[in-house]
């Protein structure tokens, strides 16, 4: 095997599911325009993605180790690159979001075995640390490639080409990973199907009826039926987890506080953050009027912040206690968000926007590393693997939680302002009322991730963390 071209590989395929994300953001308007979604209906253009991919991560890495990594790595990849080629040719709504669930599927099969492909590839020791240093460091560059990708493709194609563009991509990894990658073993075990339908399927139903609750209200029969249906998927999700010799999410993992608090901070924080980019790129580009291409620069500030005071971070974590790290951070989020909560139609983005985006990146920079090592620290060593996906879950999860969320209070603040102003629902003063409710609602999620670090995590500087099995 030619371990140069296994990582370049491997890397490609999670820089192409990671990108996803962002490159989708920017072009968020055009699909709106194009496809005529409501302004509380767009948010199913990233929730059906995330909600799909976050709910079937676990299972897809349970595949992996049952069928074989290099080949679920391969059906991953090819069904997300057919989704997103079919997407691009989606001639209404419904087309769409359907596809965008199917890249949710190949995203959580392709994503989980990758990283499993590393450990796999790569001997113990510098090799497969300079291999997982490549791997973390284009996930963190990944948001920043979409945003500008995204902004060359819809200013000088169109909308539709942030989805062609993973097609060739794809079929290509395809072809190449035989040729460069050995297969894994096959392990023994359940699928867990049951576990991930209920899982995946109450949060969906949860997202709908938050999502209908802001174009119907909360005692809508849809919204409460669809609450309801929420209620018993996930109680029986949580029996099946309970009673299984072989669960796709022990629940062991929760009888520790530190991670209890890790993970909900992590919630909170994906949460409020994830719908922070949903309604600004929409902000940026609808209300002060830059174009796609300019909106993605106008994020990449953000990139650069995050990855510089990571890197800071991660030498104060062996003297600083985490939880201060992940409190400060997510104080620094709140800040932000709290700030942006102010934008009118007319603010700067120089001395308004950009300076809150700071704000937010300086906070996520400070929660990502020690939130991660406080995650698995004390964690037994047979759980260390379950522990830390666990967190990429919980991030995706909270994001379409979140998002759901926040875009009903943004639904019903803008509708509220259009009435009492007599403007347009979509107007942009309207727009931009409904966006600042929602970040200010943004800013209680970090409030309570600040209350979560300091109450429940109590990992010390010079706790040993334990390293997942190879």
């Amino acid at each position: 095997m030619r371990p140069n071209l296994a990582l370049a590989v491997i890397a490609t395929a999670q820089l192409m599911v990671v990108l996803d994300v962002t490159i989708v953001n920017i072009a968020l308007p055009h699909m709106r325009t194009a496809l005529h979604f409501s302004p509380t209906g767009l948010a199913w253009v990233l929730n059906a993605y995330t909600l799909v991919f976050g709910g079937l991560l676990l299972l897809g890495g349970r595949a992996g180790d049952l069928f074989g990594r290099r080949r679920m790595f391969i059906v991953g990849v090819l069904i997300f690159a057919l989704a997103s080629l079919l997407g691009g040719f989606a001639w209404d709504k419904g087309w769409l979001l359907a596809m965008r669930a199917l890249q949710g599927v190949g995203g959580a099969i392709a994503s989980p075995t990758a990283l499993a492909l590393v450990t796999t590839t790569f001997e113990e020791g510098p090799e497969r640390n300079r291999a997982f240093g490549v791997y973390a460091a284009v996930s963190g560059a990944g948001a920043a490639i979409g945003l500008i990708l995204g902004g060359v493709l819809v200013q000088t194609l169109s909308w539709r080409w942030v989805l062609f563009v993973n097609a060739p991509i794809g079929v290509a990894l395809a072809i190449v990973t035989p040729l460069v990658l050995a297969e894994s073993p096959r392990g023994g075990g359940r699928l867990a199907i049951a576990d991930a339908v209920t899982s995946t399927g109450g949060m969906a139903a949860l997202v709908y009826g938050f999502i209908n609750a802001a174009k119907f209200g909360w005692y809508d029969a849809t919204t409460l039926g669809s609450l309801a249906i929420a209620v018993v998927l996930l109680t029986v999700f949580v029996a099946i987890e309970a009673g299984s010799a072989q669960p796709l999410m022990p629940l062991r993992l929760f009888s520790d506080r530190n991670r209890v608090g890790t993970y909900l901070v992590m919630l909170v924080t994906g949460a409020g953050v994830f719908a922070m980019f949903y309604f600004l790129t929409q902000y940026i580009q609808g209300v002060l009027g830059f174009s796609a291409l300019a909106a993605g620069f106008a994020f990449l500030p953000v990139s650069a912040t995050i990855v510089t005071v990571a890197q800071i971070v991660s030498r104060l974590v062996t003297r600083v206690p985490a939880r201060l790290l992940i409190a400060n951070g997510s104080a620094f989020a709140g800040a932000g968000l709290l700030w942006m909560s102010t934008l009118t139609p007319h603010s700067s983005y120089a001395t308004h926007v950009l300076p809150c985006l700071l704000l937010v990146a300086i906070g996520m920079g400070f929660v990502f590393v020690p939130i991660t090592l406080a995650a698995v620290a004390g964690v037994a060593r047979e759980d260390a693997g379950i522990a830390s996906a666990m967190l990429n879950v919980v991030q995706q999860v909270g994001g379409t939680i979140g998002l759901s969320a926040l875009v009903t209070i943004f639904g019903t603040a803008s509708r509220n302002f259009a009435a009492s102003h007599g403007v347009d629902v979509a107007s942009q003063a309207a727009f931009t009322h409904g966006s600042d409710m929602a970040f200010r609602a943004g800013a209680v999620f970090s409030a309570v991730g600040i209350v979560a670090a300091l109450m429940l995590i109590r990992v010390r500087p010079n706790d040993g963390v334990a390293q997942p099995a190879p």
